[in-house]
């Protein structure tokens, strides 16, 4: 759990200065463009564009550009030739790294992704190497100071989350893709504030890092996490609390 919420804590922050030059937006236009593409641009009926859509509005993306995206990925509007691709592979002490993807030129993209992967000291692997290592989950993070234990693994367990974790004064909520969305309206119903929600890929096991490799993993992630055509980034490490303490020192 700890290893997780300190990597998403971390994208959240980062994702306010990204937010300000248009990298953010720039994301979650793809995101959005890919989600009407593969099934149609009405969110009632498109969960995955539902989805997409908050992540925009979470980050004070425009109406405008959101229509326009979704009127590329529906074919309405030029643009939107984007391909979904999961990359594979290692990063620095055996950490297994998957990559989700969405490029309109995978000639390029693949070459900059193995060229940081082996910049870190990783190698970009062949597909299926990692990936049977994770599954797909819903993840929402929240202050603990907001609601007791009890009561939110009540609340959450009727919305269909499947599990309810608690690391540095953070409650870490999980669920399946399809209660993802019945998840959050039931925190935000409650008036409970989500620090951040996410669908990713969360290990099935994790590898416990010291401080110096956790430095080299997490170089790794937010290298991959900054290019261009790199939606999510997911791993199987896991922070110690000492650990997390040096880095934050």
């Amino acid at each position: 759990m700890a290893g997780h919420s300190h990597w998403a804590g971390i994208k959240h922050k980062k994702a306010l200065i990204d937010n300000k030059r248009g990298k953010v937006w720039s994301k979650l236009s793809k995101a959005i463009i890919i989600a009407a593409k593969m099934g149609g641009g009405d969110p009632d009926t498109n969960l995955r564009l539902r989805y997409a859509i908050n992540d925009a509005k979470a980050v004070s993306m425009p109406k405008d550009n959101i229509e326009r995206a979704i009127k590329k990925g529906s074919g309405e509007l030029e643009g939107g030739n984007y391909d979904e691709v999961l990359y594979e592979g290692y990063g620095p002490g055996g950490v297994a790294v998957l990559c989700e993807i969405l490029t309109d030129n995978r000639n390029r993209t693949a070459p900059e992704v193995r060229k940081i992967f082996e910049g870190a000291g990783g190698k970009l692997g062949a597909t299926g190497c990692v990936a049977w290592m994770f599954e797909r989950k819903g993840i929402v993070v929240i202050d603990g100071a907001q609601i007791e234990e009890e009561a939110l693994l009540e609340l959450a367990m009727e919305a269909g989350a499947e599990d309810v974790k608690t690391a540095d004064g953070k409650y870490e909520v999980v669920s399946d893709p399809d209660s993802f969305g019945n998840l959050q309206d039931a925190l935000r119903a409650a008036e409970i504030e989500i620090e951040i929600s996410e669908l990713n890929r969360v290990p099935n096991d994790t590898i416990d890092l010291d401080a110096e490799m956790a430095k080299r993993v997490l170089k790794l992630m937010d290298q991959l996490d900054d290019h261009d055509d790199v939606q999510k980034v997911a791993a199987n490490f896991s922070l110690p609390e000492g650990v997390l303490e040096e880095l934050e020192g």
